[in-house]
């Protein structure tokens, strides 16, 4: 009986072997397509599974700081002082706050340089330091180290010893030239506006710094440190203004070899003041560690591009009313916008000249709504809000019936309001409030009243009551030498000029020329000259837009504008501070369809400016920005 042979299928292993090796292939290339959408650009070696690769994803020294405890100058202080632990765990608060973990070191791990395995060291109020500690400070940021320092480190040894400013003055580029006594319950402290570490920040907001540790005053001389405030006080104190700021440096960021630094001249306990006050200090926290991590910070531009502060020039018709002649063929509508102030009853008795003025500009009204015999203390000392109301009334109709136009500006003739100044405006239909208040800030705020908008103009500079009334400079230069240290102590801040000149003073015959020339300092510089509608526009559109960043890889951050309003923004300008060189910028979106406003790389490949043409209400775009960083 024969046998029968049945035969299968045949395997193939060549076939199961390729078609294995294609779906491998294009499983990693899934994969690399999915790392590249999320991540941006990258290396090939820097997402193989090795052992270095694997543990960054757990490994916490990017986002980790080590805070120096330093016995050396614990044991300076007097016996049972609390001093330095509560500036430590002071530290301790803001920097979990910022979402960054810590490590305590003692002075005895930064001799043996166990400090080279964290990225940011900081160094709080650390005034006795040993040699071996200098030597490994500046090894650590020579070599890439970032140190967040505040104080005057190691000008003291670790015995106590006097040793001085040489190692502050080599390590920062800066000279130490004196320490503020506590004479003062606190000293205020002016920041710069739109640099790293204060974006975000009110320009010239003012710092309340309790002076009982002793703050420094500092002058840069390096060009590698920038000076980012300054203890000089144009309020109250005398002398010469450029001088004053530039000797009295309390904060400076900068670089050391190829590493970075930021230094604050006081102690973060020192910080007083309301709320606000802390929000904004931790803003300036924050954006400083970010700094020093090469994180990114950013904001929309405080001013329209290409400016880096503004003026509004607010001429006051009070008493010798026609010199105001001597100033109006210097000032037209498009290169000096200008908001005329005068009071209705003045108006009655000139209503010629009101209308011949108008030509070159808007009517704003001063308005007498109470006096005030305890400057910041406006409660119960203003008129009663119905007193205030009828005022308000008969200037803004008397004015308006003169000079032809809506009035839509108001100056308080003593200087101050109050919130029932606030609502009666909101209902009047006025818009803007020129006032005398020295506020926290050189910029103006926006304040919202119901359903209306109002612009808050202040103090920021010195007018002629003080210039020619109160300092009594008579001779034509020492006046134009005043009001340009105050256009450039502005443009330092990045804060609004406001040039305000009385007929009585300022624009007599004698002193008319000052202005012309105060005016064309202003144009010389990157100073907006804008009128107050323009002002209040931009500053609608700049406040009412949001800005979110985060850092997806080493080549990549995200960005997010949001237009949350019911109303078009256009013509913004988005700051995005890289914080690090980059180059070749490529911006994408995550959704189809969404467009790409045009950006450009600053000079020094660190910023990157995004310029919005138009944004529709309630509008969101995500933007991803790649780049290739720049080895330093």
């Amino acid at each position: 009986m024969a046998v029968e042979h049945k035969t299968g299928l045949r395997v193939n292993y060549s076939i199961i072997f390729l078609s294995g090796l294609v779906l491998l292939i294009t499983a990693f290339l899934v994969f690399l397509l999915i790392v590249r959408n999320i991540y941006g650009n990258y290396d090939l070696q820097e997402i193989i599974p090795t052992k270095k690769n694997l543990t960054f994803l757990t490994d916490s020294k990017e986002r980790k700081v080590a805070i120096l405890y330093s016995k050396y100058t614990e044991n300076s202080l007097p016996s049972g002082s609390t001093w330095l632990r509560d500036n430590i765990d002071a530290w301790k608060k803001y920097i979990e706050n910022a979402k960054f973990d810590y490590d305590v070191i003692s002075d005895q791990s930064l001799e043996l340089g166990e400090a080279f395995k964290y990225k940011t060291l900081v160094i709080p109020g650390a005034k006795s330091l040993s040699d071996k500690e200098i030597v490994q400070l500046k090894k650590f940021i020579e070599g890439g180290g970032s140190l967040f320092v505040t104080g005057g480190p190691a000008t003291y040894s670790d015995d106590g010893k006097w040793r001085g400013w040489d190692f502050f003055t080599e390590l920062f580029g800066m000279k130490f030239n004196t320490e503020i006594k506590p004479e003062e319950t606190y000293k205020i402290h002016t920041l710069r506006g739109g640099l790293p570490i204060t974006v975000g920040i009110p320009a010239g907001f003012a710092l309340k710094i309790a002076t009982w540790d002793r703050p420094i005053m500092a002058e840069v001389l390096e060009p590698r440190t920038t000076q980012a405030s300054f203890w000089y006080d144009f309020r109250h104190e005398a002398g010469l203004v450029r001088e004053g700021i530039s000797k009295s440096a309390g904060i400076a960021y900068g670089t050391y070899g190829s590493g970075r630094f930021v230094w604050y001249g006081f102690q973060i306990t020192s910080v007083l003041g309301t709320q606000k006050d802390y929000i904004f200090f931790e803003k300036l926290f924050n954006n400083s560690l970010n700094w020093l991590t090469y994180n990114p910070t950013g904001d929309i531009k405080i001013w329209p591009e290409p400016y880096t502060a503004a003026a509004v020039v607010l001429p006051t018709l009070d008493e010798d009313i026609y010199n105001i002649n001597n100033i109006t063929g210097a000032i037209n509508s498009k290169q000096y916008p200008t908001t005329f102030f005068v009071d209705a009853q003045t108006a009655i008795k000139n209503k010629g000249l009101i209308r011949s003025i108008a030509k070159y500009g808007n009517i704003g009204a001063v308005v007498d709504i109470g006096f005030v015999e305890s400057p910041g203390d406006t409660v119960n000392q203003l008129y009663t809000k119905d007193l205030q109301s009828t005022n308000l009334k008969f200037a803004a109709d008397t004015l308006g019936k003169i000079s032809g136009s809506d009035v839509q500006a108001i100056m308080p003739f003593y200087g101050y309001y109050d919130n029932n100044t606030l609502q009666l405006m909101s209902q009047l239909g006025f818009q803007f409030i020129v006032t005398d208040s020295l506020t926290d800030r050189s910029e103006p705020e926006l304040k919202i009243m119901g359903d209306k908008k109002i612009l808050v103009i202040t103090k920021t500079a010195r007018d002629d009551y003080e210039i020619i009334g109160r300092y009594g400079l008579t001779q034509p230069e020492f006046q134009k030498y005043t009001y340009e240290e105050d256009v450039d102590r502005l443009l330092f801040e990045g804060g609004l000029y406001v040039l305000k000149v009385h007929t009585k003073y300022q624009l007599q015959p004698q002193s008319a020329d000052v202005v012309r020339d105060v005016l064309r300092y202003i144009r010389s510089k990157n100073i907006w000259v804008t009128s107050l509608n323009e002002l209040m526009n931009w500053w609608e559109k700049r406040n009412v837009v949001e800005t979110r960043y985060e850092t997806r890889s080493k080549r990549r951050i995200a960005v997010e504008i949001t237009n949350p309003s019911d109303e078009t923004a256009e013509n913004l300008v988005m700051q995005v501070n890289l914080n690090k060189k980059v180059k070749n910028i490529h911006v994408t979106t995550e959704l189809i369809n969404v467009k790409v406003p045009r950006y450009e790389l600053s000079e020094d490949q660190q910023t990157i400016y995004f310029y919005v043409d138009k944004m529709e209400p309630h509008e969101t775009r995500t933007l991803l920005v790649d780049f290739d960083n720049v080895s330093t």
